[in-house]
């Protein structure tokens, strides 16, 4: 079977109809002000792009358009510690192929606070089987080997997995591993949609690749500034630092 058979979002369609002005945020961003619609075809979706670009502000209303909170977790995670999130999730439709087992918002920039709302839930409100779902005491545990524990021991087969920038949390080891439960639940049919800065991560082989850049151009690994950039200077360290320091 295709992996591809597996998907459970078909497509993203921006509203545009209900927009009213397109030069206010998040609407004046540049990728925003630009989107129509985006098809899926791989169970592994990237999008890459420099800061700014707006990757962040999009994955997050996918997330929150799919019931997600905006912090991370499952749609049962209802909190907020501060409310940042932008109205674009309110004019993006999802069209689904497949209901998912689970859902779950891995998100590095607010993956403490959701650490400490699950250890609110154990401690506050008596849900103690939240321990063993999550591998225990997430906080007692290195940013990286939380992260890590959270997809080993949350994320299920047939699921649907929205992560930005996961390698934040990760070793360059980490993020192989991390390569390495994506591909396990990959097989299993799951699908994933990564904003990233990792040329590890990139590279993953059942996975397609979009420039936020160019307009949700589809790149090669090979061909993406990521990895023209971290080969230029690995290649040649010193010559790379006389360029940037004298």
């Amino acid at each position: 079977m295709s992996l591809n058979n597996n998907l459970m979002i078909k497509k993203i369609v921006l509203d545009r109809d209900k927009i009213s002005s397109f030069d206010k945020y998040p609407f004046n961003i540049e990728i925003v002000k630009n989107f129509n619609e985006l098809k899926f075809s791989s169970p592994v979706t990237f999008f890459i792009g420099e800061n700014g670009i707006g990757k962040s502000t999009f994955i997050e209303a996918i997330a929150v358009a799919l019931g997600l909170p905006a912090e991370g977790g499952t749609s049962n995670f209802q909190y907020e510690t501060k409310n940042t999130t932008s109205v674009l999730s309110d004019y993006l439709r999802i069209e689904t192929f497949n209901k998912p087992k689970m859902k779950f918002f891995l998100r590095a920039e607010s993956f403490y606070n959701f650490s400490s709302e699950l250890q609110r839930l154990v401690e506050e409100d008596g849900f103690g089987t939240l321990y063993f779902a999550y591998g225990g005491n997430l906080h007692e545990c290195s940013h990286g080997e939380s992260f890590i524990k959270l997809v080993q021991n949350r994320f299920t087969d047939h699921g649907l997995y929205i992560l930005d920038e996961p390698e934040a949390a990760l070793s360059p080891q980490r993020q192989l591993s991390l390569l390495c439960l994506i591909d396990e639940l990959v097989k299993e049919g799951s699908q994933f949609i990564i904003a990233t800065h990792s040329p590890i991560l990139i590279s993953y082989r059942n996975g397609k690749i979009l420039d936020f850049n160019n307009n949700f151009k589809e790149v090669k690994y090979k061909d993406t500034e990521i990895y023209g950039l971290y080969k230029m200077y690995l290649d040649e360290p010193d010559a790379m630092q006389h360029r940037l320091f004298d």
